[in-house]
């Protein structure tokens, strides 16, 4: 699918695509948000099993 792949290459270096990565980094590199995250992945993750 070189399609999906190349319209998301193209959205990253849109000026949109470049606010949208940076929101990303900084609600990463909060701690609350980050222990957010892990918890939304660990009951998706409980699911799955």
């Amino acid at each position: 699918m070189p399609g999906i792949i190349s319209r998301i290459k193209q959205y990253a270096r849109s000026p949109q695509g470049r606010r949208t990565i940076a929101q990303a980094r900084r609600a990463a590199s909060d701690p609350r948000r980050r222990s957010q995250a892990r918890q939304l992945l660990g009951r998706l993750r409980g699911r799955r099993h």
